[in-house]
């Protein structure tokens, strides 16, 4: 349900204005609005002096939120702090400075730490085998080596590449090659001094690159014999010096991560009184301000005002009728059990103040629609299980709690869905524990599920329509008659079919036709001459029920098919294989599918007879938290 709001007018000495503002503040239950009244009232505007203040809060908020980010602290800690002062503020100006920029250099240091790292294990393939190589260096006086990578299958290359330093330097070489875990081949040439100058131009002209020696370790000026080593070493210092990188930003978090968290606080309190000042209206002597509470929490409000301002302060009801153009801010309130499905309706605007709050019908009808689609017995326990592991690793109030608390009623009504059809996986319940189901299978049984969720669905779109009727009583009579005589023709048709086809007493035919055909005209007086167009629009949301039907044979014929795997497959243990795979990808998309389209019959067929979207939200003026995410 929609929480019924009050809209207060507080008066007060424009003396205490700051008073009042901190009152409420630590109240954090009053919306603030302009106010409304008129002459004398002047809205109130920044002096230059809070406007400095206000930018200079910003900039050292900013600063803040960046040191905290980078030390990785996303926690609020620390009860509502006083607003800060000029030396304060510019001691957390210059802290939030100095962390920053120590933040900024550990993270370049590890970032450093980690590219090197990457850059040695980039080498590790062919130390090894370059390592016993290296060793056949010294065997041609002041022998100078050249390390080449071959490409994957380019064997070729070496008897070409042995070919060419034999026309060109004779016998004054020694190659070694050695292929690598990665399907490369490193070769190894070793030749004197005298050669080393044609050899190179060899290599050039065959387009063969040698291994380049990274610049932290010599470079091109560097033999990759002697980086090696030094790399290996190198590589067996960095986890002590990541390590030690690690500790300097925990001590850096430890020191400061609880004065700049309180710092946040206290200038995100400061900011929002800055900026709830223009809300307020001043005469000569006394400011006014306007806002929105909810209905149950005025009295602590009016309480809570008296006993800090006793007679100085004068609080009034606005009437309805002085706020009926503006729109009230919404909270949505609903049980325990329909809670998490304000997540579902979170995904749309907010509904308008004084109309329905469709929580409680999702609650009960899309855990419906979820579990007819999907069915079985055996995904439904699956599911379950999914449920309680999501609802084991989050925490209360978190988008991941709702979810699990939202898949626990589809869960439910699959299993239940499961034992009326006779499904456990399919039909592997029937063929290993006799499983018969309840009313009827689905696979056979297409006209009864269809006409199911035909009935579903005019329940469902009669429901909205009753909605609608209620919603629009009082602010459009006429739109609400057209609703409720909408409901009554789409149940008139329903009853003349099933009369139609014997299900009912043909004596109601004619009684429900003759019904309609008065009903009808009424209708486009009511509606205009766009009536017939949204009667047949509204047969049409009906039949969009189908869905459901569609959408669980689909389900249950594939994980009939993966049952066949294991028998149409020569090796029943690859059949096995086979067919859990396959039901890991039914079970996947009988999470997607009846999800997407349960939200689709609520959002577009239900919802567009009754839904009036627009809220505000509800913002009260109080001191800053976050979220958990």
């Amino acid at each position: 349900m929609i929480i019924a709001m009050t809209k207060l007018r507080i008066i007060g000495p424009r003396a205490r204005l700051a008073d009042a503002l901190s009152v409420l503040q630590d109240l954090g239950v009053l919306h603030l609005a302009a106010p409304t009244a008129p002459e004398p009232l002047e809205p109130l505007q920044l002096s230059p002096r809070e406007e400095r203040e206000r930018h200079r809060l910003k900039t050292a908020l900013e600063d803040i939120e960046r040191a905290l980010a980078e030390l990785g602290i996303q926690s609020v800690a620390g009860a509502p702090a006083q607003a800060p002062t000029p030396s304060e503020l510019a001691r957390w100006v210059r802290l939030a400075w100095q962390v920053r920029r120590s933040a900024d250099r550990l993270k370049a240091k590890t970032a450093a730490l980690q590219e090197e790292r990457a850059l040695i294990l980039k080498y590790q393939h062919f130390f090894s085998a370059f390592k016993s190589l290296l060793e056949s260096e010294t065997r041609l006086p002041s022998a100078v080596s050249y390390h080449v990578l071959l490409k994957a299958g380019d064997t070729e290359t070496i008897g070409r590449l042995r070919a060419s330093l034999r026309t060109v330097i004779g016998d004054e070489f020694q190659l070694f090659a050695q292929p690598l875990p990665t399907g490369e081949t490193a070769v190894l040439v070793i030749v004197s001094g005298q050669a080393a100058g044609r050899v190179e131009r060899l290599l050039a002209e065959a387009r063969v690159q040698e291994i380049p020696v990274p610049e932290a370790y010599g470079g091109g000026a560097a033999s990759l014999s002697d980086a090696i080593p030094r790399m290996i070493a190198r590589l067996g210092e960095l986890p002590a010096d990541e390590q030690r990188a690690r500790q300097e930003r925990e001590a850096l978090a430890r020191a400061n991560g609880d004065t700049l968290r309180r710092a946040r606080l206290a200038l995100h309190d400061r900011l929002a009184e800055l900026e709830a000042l223009p809300y307020s209206g001043l005469t000569p002597r006394a400011f006014v301000l306007e806002g929105w509470v909810p209905a149950p929490a005025r009295t602590t409000l009016e309480s809570r005002l008296a006993s800090a301002f006793g007679e100085d302060l004068v609080i009034d009801e606005l009437s309805q009728e002085e706020w009926e153009s503006e729109s009230a801010p919404v909270v949505l309130s609903n049980p325990r059990l329909f809670r998490p499905f304000e997540t579902l309706i979170g995904l749309m605007p907010l509904p308008k103040y004084g109309t329905i709050d469709p929580t409680p019908f999702v609650a009960v009808f899309f855990p419906a629609f979820f579990g007819l689609m999907l069915g079985d017995v055996g995904y439904g326990f699956v599911l379950a299980l999914l449920g309680l592991l999501l609802h084991a690793r989050s925490r209360p109030g978190t988008l991941l709690r709702n979810v699990s608390e939202i898949i626990g009623p589809c869960a439910v009504f699959s299993i239940v869905a499961g034992f009326l059809y006779g499904e456990l996986f399919g039909d592997l319940g029937t063929r290993l524990f006799g499983l018969r189901p309840l009313v009827f299978n689905r696979a056979e049984a297409l006209i009864p599920f269809l006409l199911l969720a035909i009935a579903l669905g005019v329940v469902h779109i009669v429901l909205g329509l009753c909605l609608g009727m209620i919603s629009n009583l009082h602010r459009h009579p006429r739109q609400a008659l057209g609703s409720g005589l909408s409901a009554v023709m789409i149940v008139l048709i329903v009853l003349a079919l099933l009369a139609a086809l014997d299900i009912l007493p043909r004596r109601i035919f004619t009684p429900a036709v003759v019904a309609l055909l008065v009903a009808f005209p009424v209708l486009i007086v009511l509606e205009g001459v766009v009536a017939p167009i949204e009667l047949l629009s509204t047969v049409g949301n009906i039949l969009s029920y189908a869905r459901i039907m569609a959408l669980g044979v689909a389900s249950v014929m594939l994980a009939v098919v993966a049952n066949r795997m294991v028998g149409a497959i020569g090796s029943v243990a690859v059949g096995i294989v086979f067919a859990l795979l396959f039901h890991l990808v039914n079970f996947a998309i009988a999470l997607f599918s009846p999800t997407i389209h349960a939200l689709r019959l609520h959002y577009v067929e239900f919802f567009g007879k009754f839904y009036s979207p627009g809220g505000v939200r509800y913002e009260p003026f109080g001191h800053w938290t976050r979220r958990a995410a």
